[in-house]
């Protein structure tokens, strides 16, 4: 089961606005486009094919009907109350339907592979598949997993034609990985790397950020859960929001800090 870091999920109340927060710290975003029957429109920031989607919200009822699926994107959405900032991440599968058997295996809920689209603004239509997986009782939703109808190769070349891929004028950036906060690291560490069939790294110190740390390996992007050791950041999320997705980590640039819309982009 091979899976790759595929993008950052970032609930915004206007896409646009957020791109140009982007700009403004150096990173090229672009408009997206429209799904269509999802209720939803996107801003887009690749890192190579790692990205983050910032999405916003054109038709409510739209979202709320498809939220009906268990464990979908949209579901998160209202889960959260529509809140900004961090929602999930997907991550990237070359072959959903032998992802889906293995959830089941393991006694997961599953929904799809299901087919989904997006309409740039040239009018040209964007499609993959979706699978979402899950139970009940998880603290913290696992990802999402998409499979692209385009090959990786063909679709960088093509994002490149089409300049959606483009240098960002603050240096050769790339993700670093997606954080999350948690109460308990090695019982949610060794979860998902069941789960997911990941590498495991070391348990690390982040003084910054007063906590231990743990990597789940991934191309493109690893998955990084922090569990606070005492004051800072990641226990002020815990108390705020609970467990779950908080911050992008960058690498690439001169370290700093910035929020936008509620989520923390952190470069290391």
């Amino acid at each position: 089961m091979s899976l790759q870091f595929d993008h950052f999920v970032h609930l915004t109340p206007d896409p646009k606005k957020a791109a140009e927060a982007f700009q403004s710290i150096s990173l090229h975003a672009v408009e997206g486009g429209k799904h269509e029957n999802l209720g939803t429109y996107n801003a887009l920031s690749y890192f190579g094919l790692s990205y983050v989607e910032l999405i916003g919200i054109f038709d409510e009822a739209l979202v709320k009907e498809a939220a009906s699926i268990k464990y979908s994107l949209r579901d998160t959405f209202i889960e959260n109350q529509l809140q900004q900032g961090p929602q999930r991440i997907a991550l990237r599968s070359n072959n959903l339907a032998a992802l889906a058997e293995h959830f089941r295996s393991l006694g997961l809920e599953v929904n799809g592979p299901s087919d989904f689209s997006r309409k740039r603004p040239d009018g040209t239509l964007v499609t993959w598949k979706l699978l979402f997986a899950g139970k009940p009782s998880d603290s913290i939703t696992l990802p999402f997993f998409i499979e692209w109808d385009e090959k990786d190769n063909e679709r960088l070349a093509d994002l490149q034609q089409r300049g959606v891929i483009a240098p960002h004028v603050l240096g050769d950036i790339s993700v670093d990985g997606a954080a999350f906060a948690v109460q308990n690291l090695e019982q949610i560490t060794t979860l998902w790397q069941e789960t997911l069939q990941l590498d495991k790294g070391i348990i690390y110190e982040d003084k910054e950020w007063n906590a231990k740390a743990q990597r789940l390996s991934l191309q493109g992007g690893d998955i990084i859960f922090y569990e606070p050791l005492g004051e800072g950041i990641v226990q002020e999320i815990i108390n705020s929001k609970g467990e779950g997705l908080f911050a992008l980590q960058f690498k690439g640039s001169t370290p700093k800090t910035t929020t936008i819309s509620n989520a923390i982009y952190r470069f290391i």
